[in-house]
């Protein structure tokens, strides 16, 4: 079928005009393009001036951002990121990740619905932008959006702000495309299925049973769920339906949230500190997982991988498994694909 076409009853000087198609478009946080100091800068003020992200007014937090954040953690995040870098590739591992999530789900949507759809991704902040993406999807055609943020857990600063981006790039479109929003998915089914499978899978190959698995989930400040931010509840809710999955007992399974930053008390309790009073109790062997994360990134590979597998051997642990994230296994794009096509009902039905 051509890419264009010329609209019936038209005047002989009308310009052919794209056939209309569906847009499926996922959005994850982004990555900086490479290590050095200033992509660092780039990026982390771009993520940090988010008022999403830190929501203190600008006259206060933006003298700090600039005199003394961004004059220093460049550094320190630049070193996390080269201990992870996808050096072959020269882009981060969720750049890479990514881009295989969104090959399996061309691939699926292609066998289920043929040429009607296309499928790309977009990042909050970095490259590929929200507005290059979206742009570039109306110029193909793209009548209609389903827009697809990869977190399974709704938060402010997450969900929120992704969405927020989606808007502002149609504010600038001239000839705007249908658009719907999917929702979070952290109670899912076949999400929930992926988890557990995964956890099976590390399981069955290890010679001995880990004394309790931790789900570590990024955390946020206490503030925001004062404030209304279902995240916590939903992340409950996960490590509940989880659990009940597996068929375990209460006390197989803690919650617990990491990455905190600034002053401010986060949710609790801390995962640097949870695996160290861990092993100080006697549980030696212990296995991890976070599933807030579609895609391994920094926060797992360095920090969860890295500095919490290190408390908590330092603290007397034997045994430290991680259990990656879904990643591009074929259960997680199957769930992903579940979502996608309940929030395709009545534009395409399959």
């Amino acid at each position: 079928m051509s890419e264009t076409y010329r609209p019936e009853h038209a005047p002989a000087d009308h310009p052919p005009v794209m056939r209309p198609k569906i847009g499926i478009l996922v959005a994850n946080l982004g990555t900086p393009e490479g290590t050095d100091y200033w992509s660092m800068r780039r990026y982390l003020n771009e993520f940090l001036s988010d008022r999403r992200v830190v929501d203190y007014p600008a006259w206060k937090w933006q003298p700090i951002l600039k005199l003394f954040v961004l004059t220093r953690r460049p550094f320190s995040s630049g070193r996390n990121y080269r201990s992870i870098w996808n050096t072959e590739a020269d882009e981060s591992p969720m750049m890479t990740i990514t881009k295989r999530q969104v090959a399996a789900l061309r691939a699926a949507a292609a066998e289920r619905y043929g040429d009607a759809v296309m499928v790309d991704f977009c990042m909050r902040y970095g490259k590929p932008s929200t507005q290059d993406v979206v742009e570039r999807m109306v110029a193909e055609g793209c009548t209609k959006i389903v827009f697809v943020p990869l977190y399974p857990q709704y938060a402010g600063a997450t969900w929120a702000t992704a969405n927020d981006q989606f808007f502002r790039a149609l504010m600038t479109i001239k000839r705007q495309p249908a658009v719907r929003i999917a929702p979070e998915y952290f109670d899912h089914p076949s999400y929930i299925d992926a988890l557990a499978q995964s956890v099976e899978r590390v399981y069955a190959g290890l010679d001995r049973r880990p004394d309790v698995l931790v789900a570590s989930f990024h955390g946020m400040p206490k503030r925001y769920l004062m404030e209304g931010d279902p995240y916590h509840c939903q992340c409950a809710k996960t490590v509940r339906l989880l659990r009940e999955r597996l068929g375990w007992d209460k006390t197989d399974i803690d919650i617990t949230f990491q990455s905190v930053f600034g002053p401010e008390e986060w949710l609790k309790p801390y995962t640097v500190e949870h695996v160290a009073e861990l092993a100080k109790a006697g549980k030696r062997n212990i296995a991890i997982m976070s599933p807030a994360f579609s895609a391994d990134c920094v926060e797992t590979l360095e920090e969860v991988n890295g500095e919490i597998r290190h408390a908590f051997m330092a603290a007397g642990g034997e045994t430290f498994t991680y259990i990656p994230c879904l990643n591009d296994e074929a259960a997680h794009i199957a769930a992903l694909m579940e979502v996608i096509s309940e929030n395709l009902r009545g534009w395409i039905d399959v």
